[in-house]
């Protein structure tokens, strides 16, 4: 199975978010650990969109229910 994008993406928000937080709170910067928390989130939400749609894919194929792009 191919990687998903919102996967990849998903991760290197997460990452960025969390990189963001950790300055913003050294550094004593509220809105900079506000815009971290924020992209953290929005990675997680796209890592959860790609769970499911994995998920989706996988049931699918298990039940030989092929989709209009197939």
């Amino acid at each position: 199975m191919e990687p998903n994008n919102d996967k990849v993406k998903g991760t290197i928000n997460s990452f960025a978010g969390s990189l963001k937080e950790r300055v913003g709170r050294a550094t004593q910067n509220a809105d900079l650990e506000n815009e971290g928390t924020i992209q953290k989130t929005k990675g997680q939400i796209q890592k959860l969109s790609a769970a499911v749609t994995d998920a989706v894919k996988q049931g699918k194929a298990l039940l030989g229910i092929k989709s209009k792009r197939d």
